[in-house]
């Protein structure tokens, strides 16, 4: 119904051509719009598009008319798909851009904070217990290893009795006072053993035991007996020196246990601050990730609404008017569309009746004669005696006659030739009964 189109059918089948001369082509279309009629039907998701005008162009222009509004409804459609896809993608490239970036952000953060993260931590705490059982295990090695390094040193220390009983029947004298300085070395020995294993050497009772040891061998290099030759040469055994090597070897062990420990106190630490900024991680985790479930939905929907935008875009571009199509194409008429006969019949007789009455009614009230004695008497203040009835003549008699009978005659001949006009006329078709 635009003016681009109505002017294009106006001009191709060239309608109206002396309107066109006489008034503007806005009037013309106007005059165009009025003559067509679009309404929807009963049947269902149809309409129906009707158009007045002469008999041999009706039939053209209405054809015309459903086709370009196909055309028409088929462009728009094809161009409506594709903004709508348009706008789709941009929104959909948008979201995505905000998506990438909220998800590197929370990549980025769960990198850095990978072992504080609310998820780690039952794996730190299983991992603390098991460090925390790694550590008593070396705390019960070392235990174990000391007790072993006390034993080996009281073997030791019987070896070297043994040695001493043997070297002391080649002594000349052998003073009972050196023995028992011997046998208090022994003990202080045994007794520094355990303080090593139980504190550092700055200790006061570890520097004191090793200030008493320090006194008794010397002590005892000075007091101790001499032979016929010299000093006496005490004899090495070889099980002393399999088990000094010993004590050296669960030194070392101990010491390596003790390094251990204290990586294992490191990796305890670590994953004890780690289960302790749990709460402050996930406080932080739940703002960062707060508006990221609605993101995600977004996008989901933004990608299906693209997907179905591009799948109604390629099926407007490949099945063309497959929804749409002419039901009833247009017909030439076999009888007019107006003038209804019996609607102006209707409307002549209602107008007739009309002007008779109303005639009637002005006629009586234009007539200012008197038909009543009492109205001439309160017109004219005089009694009114008698009153006279009006006799007409023969004369007058005759003349009413003729002039009814030539009334008579010109109404049935009005009749009967208004009959043969109107039977001409349906019998051309130019009439609807």
């Amino acid at each position: 119904m635009s003016r681009n189109s109505l002017e294009k059918i106006i001009i191709r089948f060239d309608l109206y051509p002396e309107a066109r001369q006489n008034v503007p082509i806005e009037d013309v279309i106007e005059m165009m719009r009025k003559n067509i009629t679009i309404v929807p039907t009963r049947r269902g998701d149809t309409f129906s598009v009707t158009f007045q005008g002469k008999q041999d162009k009706v039939m053209k222009v209405t054809n015309s008319l459903a086709a370009m509004f196909i055309e028409e409804n088929l462009k728009y459609r094809e161009e409506r798909a594709t903004e709508v896809s348009r706008y789709t993608q941009d929104e959909l490239n948008l979201a995505q851009a905000v998506l990438d970036r909220k998800e590197q952000a929370m990549r980025d953060y769960k990198l850095k904070h990978f072992n504080e993260m609310p998820e780690q931590r039952q794996g730190n705490l299983g991992r603390l217990n098991a460090l925390h059982a790694r550590y008593q295990g070396r705390q019960d090695s070392i235990q174990d290893l000391e007790r072993t390094r006390i034993m080996i040193h009281e073997q030791i220390s019987l070896l070297n009795r043994i040695n001493d009983a043997l070297v002391s029947d080649r002594v000349t004298v052998t003073p009972n006072r050196a023995m028992g300085k011997y046998e208090r070395l022994q003990k202080l020995r045994q007794y520094l053993d355990g303080l090593s294993a139980k504190y550092t050497e700055k200790h006061p009772e570890v520097r004191r035991t090793k200030q008493l040891i320090a006194n008794l061998e010397s002590d005892l290099e000075q007091t101790s007996p001499a032979t016929e030759t010299g000093s006496v040469r005490r004899v090495q055994n070889p099980e002393i020196q399999r088990l000094q090597l010993q004590i050296k070897e669960i030194g070392l062990n101990i010491r390596k246990l003790r390094q251990d420990q204290v990586n294992i106190k490191e990796e305890i630490s670590r994953h004890e601050k780690w289960i302790e900024a749990v709460p402050v991680r996930e406080a932080a985790w739940k703002s960062l990730t707060r508006d990221y479930g609605e993101l995600r939905r977004h996008y989901d929907f933004l990608v299906s609404q693209n997907l179905q935008a591009l799948s109604v875009k390629h099926l407007e571009r490949k099945q063309k008017g497959s929804k749409f199509e002419i039901v009833d194409p247009a017909r030439f008429p076999e009888k007019p569309f107006k003038p209804d006969f019996k609607k102006m019949l209707l409307l002549a007789l209602g107008i007739g009746g009309g002007l008779g009455v109303g005639l009637t009614l002005v006629m009586d009230f234009l007539n200012t004669s008197f038909r009543d004695p009492d109205k001439l008497e309160s017109a004219l203040g005089v009694g009114v005696i008698c009153s006279v009835p009006y006799v007409k003549t023969a004369k007058e008699n005759y003349r009413q006659r003729i002039a009814t009978v030539l009334y008579v005659c010109l109404f049935g001949g009005y009749t009967l030739i208004l009959v043969a006009a109107l039977v001409y006329l349906y019998w051309q078709g130019k009439i609807i009964i």
